[in-house]
């Protein structure tokens, strides 16, 4: 039976500004219905993005997915939802109670839900997916499985959903499978049909197709940095699989496959190895010996290279790391998102070290600072580290189409040939530093005059060994301002201005949307804010001078410990005092709402 709310307290039409949940259980195959829906909205040209919010089990556990939708292009991460889809009977309570008012719930209404679930201010939907389902499919796993599908039929009635778009993802899906095709069709006829029978559609909340597609495409973070490590000429990988970094690795693998062949032979080398420490030593030692090579892999992973992280620093030695971010510490929740490695990422191993740090905000940044990566670590002859993070690496993103250059010629750094060694009276591998304090490298078998000894113990310009205290510091020092002289080289902040504004807010990563999100949604309350995105690590001079141009400065991140204002007070000698932390660290995705209401409380605008 159908139950409808007795008061509804909204009914203006919302077309293509809503948001949805699905809330289902781990392992019951919700994820291809889910990502169905999520696609079809993008080809229609609408602004939409999907978030993923799924438990480390295997199954069993709560997940959901969010869809928003918004004509504007604000797609941050939704707090209150317009349609809640509930198929996990642990968590109705909870799921419904997170409906805004005025709003939906499709629920599968083979089973009544029990009364104390129902709101007056809302309109549920039932349909009787398990009903139907059973009606037209012999096996249970069949039954579980397709029930998504049937939902997503109904949402496509309700929704306004292009049914010609559906129907060509599944042809596009499953066309090489046409019993899992039939029985998919099927399926989204059986929900389709009964919401455009027994319900009212579409909704007042619905779709209209836009021309939002177009120069854009649907893309996840992960992908997209494999996709840069091709382009990039890397052709030595090195890993141990660790979620969410593992499909980095995965989707370079299948790209090598078809791409790295030259006259019939593949000429690449991934190897799994048997921990992240050994990942990192394979990756080093073919960066010395001349290869573009790579890893990827999460928090833990980067606590157990940092041995390795600090020899290559002190050696000199190109090395990409590609860190996605989970939350920590320790385990942790392998399946949500933070940025709490900044720390552990700039200052990694023991003693003095620095390292070179990306943070992309979305997938075409990945595959751009994935190439960057690889250009600066051997121009500067140092590990660099690209943080991206679960949210963008593993959910699809509406980014612009990834642009490349066929003119595009690596940059190699200062590699000494065989001419250029035999023309030297003496090669010695740490002096000769030239502007920005690098000096130049070998390869191995170059010519006899280009050996040297690699050392991880202290040496010095000569690299020789050494324990004289003034030969020591004459190279770490050269190593600070090679660090300093990399800053000019990375990509330049992103600044986001409005007249009258007083107030500064920083961020990196994956919190760009919401975070200008929110600074359109404080200008309406008249507190006009500037917004600039870091996105790299060491500083450049335009991020102390963004500062000083603030009197209140809000540092917008998502992690316990405000790392990236501990960053820039290190870094930039800023006053802590005109630092102001916005912290959010659930796991979740970053909201504007969150960043709104922190900003409006501390700066008593309420």
């Amino acid at each position: 039976m159908t139950l409808k709310a007795v008061v509804r307290t909204e009914t203006r039409a919302r077309v293509n500004d809503f948001a949805i949940k699905l809330a289902n259980v781990n392992g019951t195959g919700s994820a291809s219905a889910n990502s169905l829906l999520m696609k079809a909205i993008f080809r229609m040209g609408i602004p939409v993005s999907g978030k993923n919010l799924f438990p480390s089990n295997i199954q069993g556990l709560p997940t959901w997915y969010e869809i928003r939708v918004n004509k504007d292009g604000h797609t941050s991460r939704a707090l209150d939802y317009d349609l809640m889809v509930t198929m996990n009977a642990q968590t109705y309570a909870a799921d419904i109670a997170e409906v805004r008012s005025g709003g939906y719930v499709l629920y599968d209404s083979t089973w009544p839900l029990p009364s104390e679930l129902l709101r007056t201010d809302v309109t549920f939907l039932g349909v009787p997916l398990a009903e139907l389902c059973a009606q037209q499919f012999e096996r249970p796993r069949d039954r579980l499985l397709l029930k998504n599908i049937c939902y997503a039929g109904a949402l496509v009635a309700l929704l306004g959903v292009d049914r010609d778009v559906i129907a060509t993802l599944l042809e596009e899906t499953f066309g090489g499978k046409p019993k899992l095709r039939d029985a998919n069709q099927l399926a989204l006829k059986l929900g389709f049909d009964y919401a455009s029978e027994q319900l009212t559609c579409p909704l007042p909340i619905h779709l209209e197709p836009m021309d939002a597609k177009e120069g854009n495409i649907l893309i996840d973070g992960n992908t997209a940095t494999a996709l840069g490590c091709l382009y990039a000429g890397a052709t030595v990988a090195a890993w141990y699989p660790i979620t969410p970094s593992t499909s980095v690795m995965d989707n370079f693998a299948s790209l090598c496959r078809r791409y790295r062949v030259h006259d019939g032979v593949h000429d690449y080398l991934i190897v799994q190895a048997e921990d992240e420490l050994a990942a990192l030593g394979m990756v080093v030692g073919a960066s010395w010996n001349g290869a573009r090579a790579f890893t990827a892999t999460s928090g833990p992973g980067i606590s157990l290279m940092n041995e390795l992280l600090g020899f290559a620093y002190y050696a000199e030695i190109p090395a990409v790391i590609v860190n996605v971010q989970r939350t920590g510490p320790s385990t942790g929740m392998p399946t949500r998102t933070q940025q709490a490695d900044l720390l552990l990422c700039a200052y990694a191993s023991h003693g003095d070290t620095k390292h070179v740090l990306l943070f992309p905000a979305n997938p075409a940044e990945c595959f751009d600072f994935a190439v960057k990566a690889f250009d600066l670590a051997e121009r500067f002859q140092t590990p660099v580290l690209m943080l991206s993070d679960l949210d963008i690496g593993m959910n699809d993103w509406v980014v612009p189409q990834l642009a490349w250059d066929d003119a595009f010629l690596p940059d190699r750094g200062r590699v000494l040939t065989a001419e250029e060694l035999h023309a030297l009276p003496r090669f010695n591998r740490y002096e000769d530093e030239d502007a920005e304090f690098v000096t130049p490298r070998t390869l191995p078998g170059a010519a006899p005059g280009g050996a040297y000894f690699v050392r991880g113990s202290g040496h010095d310009k000569r690299g020789a060994y050494t324990e004289v205290p003034d030969k020591y510091q004459e190279v770490v020092d050269r190593l600070a301002h090679k660090h300093t002289a990399a800053a000019l080289h990375l990509p330049a902040p992103v600044l986001h201005r409005r007249e009258g504004a007083r107030i500064g807010v920083v961020c990196i990563g994956s919190g760009d949307l919401a975070v200008r999100e929110a600074a359109e949604l404080l200008a309406a309350r008249d507190l006009p804010v500037d917004v600039m995105r870091v996105r790299g690590f060491p500083f450049p001079p335009s991020v102390r001078a963004f500062l000083d141009e603030h009197e209140i400065l809000f540092v917008v991140e998502q992690n316990r410990d405000a790392q990236l204002r501990s960053l820039l007070v290190l870094e930039t000698g800023v006053s802590t005092a005109r630092l102001h932390s916005v912290l959010v660290y659930g796991g979740f995705p970053l909201s504007a709402q969150q960043v709104v209401d922190s900003i409006v409380t501390q700066t008593g605008s309420e």
